[in-house]
């Protein structure tokens, strides 16, 4: 039997929720069934589609990262980006409108935005009295891991915007139910969930589905599985392949040793994941038509592998071999992180693996906090 994405199920066993309520889409290229048809039309049949609403990357997810993305038409249908002038829907916006659906393929990372566009999303339909629709989605890198630390209230932002872990393991409705619980949000919510054959065990691989990149930088269901660790390369000097056909797989710079990298991740002897050397020359972002040296991160296994602690022994590593090189962003990395504590211990020379451990207690304690709003 097929996998049905919410999207299908609000279409068949769901319809009734649809009929005579004036809708806002929030959607992207992902939003598709399982016959790769888009949700504009499909929705349209059973409801009044008055508004489409776009994230990062725009409605089509052409535009690259952090670009302004403005608003326009798509006959007949206004377009509002939520990526521009303003990342919640307005109550001009929303004029007219008594329902918000949510239908966008996430990829399972705390500081990819389009949880945040939902989650403002949520937060602008409660204010002005919207019911609001998650159409739900498979977690691509699965539902079963835990990873990462969880954000400090010092450091929430638009990648990160409530306390969760870097690698959270929650669908898009699962995370809309803990953003409505735990943010006290006066809203009528309802998830229409994947067909109940989803297990929290599959990635998106066992889907059966076709891969829609849901952004130019994730290609692939194994680019997805790295990002919730190489995204954090962002916030440093080193290339974290933007402008490649490999981002955030290929890491480098042209001020490093290619072998010396590999071989001293390997010898880290980290489960599922093995470096190795290489060369490339992004045409974009950092290091433009510059030779980087740096490695390619293969995923061996991809049930034992932890990304998120490779990429801190790599940046860590880095830091310690190349101090006058190697540069943080600081604002920016401590964002991406949800604490300036990596920052500081890599710079003053303490134990990643003293951090490690303890991000792992956070995420433990977070498994029991998202227990009660899992539906699968």
């Amino acid at each position: 039997m097929t996998l049905q994405s919410g999207l299908s199920r609000v279409l068949t066993e769901y319809r009734h929720l649809l009929a005579g309520r004036s809708v806002g889409l929030i959607t992207n290229q992902t939003g598709v069934d399982e016959n790769l048809q888009s949700n504009v039309p499909l929705l349209a049949v059973y409801c009044q589609l008055k508004a489409l609403f776009g994230p990062e990357h725009g409605l089509s997810g052409t535009a690259q990262a952090g670009a302004k993305v403005g608003s326009g038409v798509d006959q007949p249908l206004p377009v509002y980006s939520l990526y521009g002038q303003t990342h919640q829907p307005t109550t001009e916006m929303l004029e007219g409108l008594d329902l918000l659906i949510f239908d966008i393929q996430d990829v399972g990372a705390r500081f990819y935005t389009y949880t945040w566009t939902m989650y403002r999303s949520m937060q602008a339909a409660s204010d002005q009295g919207l019911s609001f629709m998650v159409l739900d989605r498979p977690n691509p890198i699965g539902g079963e891991r835990v990873a990462g630390n969880v954000s400090e209230l010092d450091f929430l932002s638009f990648v990160g915007q409530h306390p969760i872990p870097i690698c959270h393991g929650m669908t898009v409705g699962e995370l809309a139910q803990l953003f409505k619980t735990e943010c006290q949000l006066d809203l009528d919510l309802q998830v229409i969930p994947i067909s109940t054959h989803w297990k929290r065990k599959h990635l998106f691989e066992q889907t059966g589905w076709s891969w829609i990149p849901p952004s130019p930088n994730i290609p692939r269901p194994q680019t997805a599985q790295l990002y919730i660790g190489t995204c954090l390369i962002e916030g440093t000097n080193l290339s974290e392949g933007r402008g490649t056909t490999m981002p955030f797989e290929w890491i480098g710079a042209p001020w490093l040793d290619s072998h010396w990298l590999s071989q001293a991740l390997n010898s880290l002897g980290l489960a599922g994941i093995k470096a190795r050397s290489i060369q490339f020359e992004p045409t974009f972002s950092k290091y433009p038509s510059e030779c980087c040296h740096g490695i390619q991160m293969h995923l061996t296994d991809s049930s034992r592998a932890c990304p998120i602690e490779a990429t801190l022994h790599l940046i860590n590593l880095v830091h310690k071999r190349y101090p006058d090189q190697f540069q943080f962003q600081e604002t920016f990395f401590d964002k991406l992180v949800g604490t300036d504590n990596l920052r500081i211990t890599i710079l003053s020379h303490q134990s990643v693996e003293d951090l490690i451990q303890d991000w792992k207690q956070q995420s433990l304690a977070f498994r029991q906090r998202r227990q009660p709003y899992l539906i699968y």
